[in-house]
């Protein structure tokens, strides 16, 4: 095998459910201008720090001057089947989306890289410089992704791996190293609309485009603000996320569930009792969610989701 078979390899063997290599040139054309044509339209909501950055954030070479290659890889974490419970009515279960039912991905993700980089180094010593990004650095990760021929952009936004579904991590190293490169899978969503379909609020928008400032994930984890109370009758029973588009799509009825035994699934994190987190103190939240993705909203956000989905449950039951 040559280097990048070499690093694959061992990407697999780190637990990674996907690898591919692309050189380290700024995206497509098409979505340099499909992602300006977004922060252009006002659809990143309170996003500011999508618009800072922009030139690192196409090109990898912003990050890494000896940017020659990027690895990147994929996770799957389909949550595994298991038999839950049925709440009694009289309490009232707010929803969590299914990435937040595992431990905080990036850390799982970045030691895993930080032990490929590791490897890397054995083979080739240590005169090479490398980046690792999971969420941390300005980094159109899913269009990297894709010419990494780690899966299609789909409607809803989402790199679409045609195994794994839509439900993937993603991480990267930027490398100095030039590496053998992978080629972009040829495949795409075929005029399926479903995930529009499935979006409660329209945040997936008949122009194609993804309306931040309706999407009920971004309501819940980003937005800080009082949520309108046309969106907030339509968030249900979703105390943070939502995955409606993402379990819409038929990529996702046939993919297998996540296998990786070390990364640390939560069965009791699907549903939290609403009344709980309400009296949850700031201690209790810390203490509670260190290891989770739900201490991303903070503890009053979370507070006035909750409240929210009281009061849609509780309106329904009534």
């Amino acid at each position: 095998m040559n280097l990048a078979d070499d690093i694959k390899q061992k990407a697999i063997d780190l637990g990674f459910d996907l690898v591919g290599i692309t050189d380290a040139s700024p995206i497509d054309l098409a979505d340099v201008e499909r992602l300006a044509d977004w922060l252009k339209s006002g659809c990143a909501g309170q996003m500011t720090y999508m618009h800072r950055n922009f030139e690192k954030r196409i090109n990898p070479a912003g990050i890494l001057k000896s940017a020659q290659s990027v690895i990147v890889v994929g996770l799957n974490y389909k949550p595994p089947r298991t038999k839950k419970e049925k709440p009694t009515p009289a309490v009232p279960m707010g929803r969590v989306a299914n990435y937040a039912q595992y431990e905080d991905y990036h850390q799982f993700i970045k030691k895993r890289l930080r032990m490929l980089v590791v490897f890397i180094g054995s083979l080739v010593g240590t005169g090479f410089r490398f980046r690792i990004c999971v969420d941390s650095a300005p980094l159109a990760e899913r269009a990297l992704a894709a010419r990494a021929g780690l899966g299609f952009i789909g409607e809803n936004g989402m790199l679409i791996n045609p195994e794994f579904g839509p439900q993937i991590f993603l991480g990267e190293i930027i490398t100095s190293l030039k590496l053998q490169t992978d080629q972009p899978i040829k495949s795409d969503c075929s005029n399926c609309n479903n995930c529009a379909d499935a979006c409660p609020t329209g945040a997936l928008r008949p122009d194609g485009r993804f309306d931040a400032g309706r999407c009920i994930s971004y309501l819940t984890i980003e937005s800080k603000d009082r949520i309108p109370e046309g969106l907030a009758e339509k968030m249900g029973d979703r105390l943070f996320g939502c995955d409606e588009c993402i379990l819409a799509c038929p990529r996702q009825e046939s993919s297998p569930v996540c296998r990786n035994r070390q990364f640390k699934f939560y069965e009791d994190r699907a549903t939290f009792d609403l009344r709980e987190i309400l009296s949850l103190s700031e201690d209790d939240f810390e203490s509670r969610f260190a290891d989770s993705c739900l201490k991303r909203t903070g503890l009053q956000c979370l507070k006035r989701n909750a409240e929210i989905c009281l009061k849609n449950i509780t309106g329904r039951m009534s």
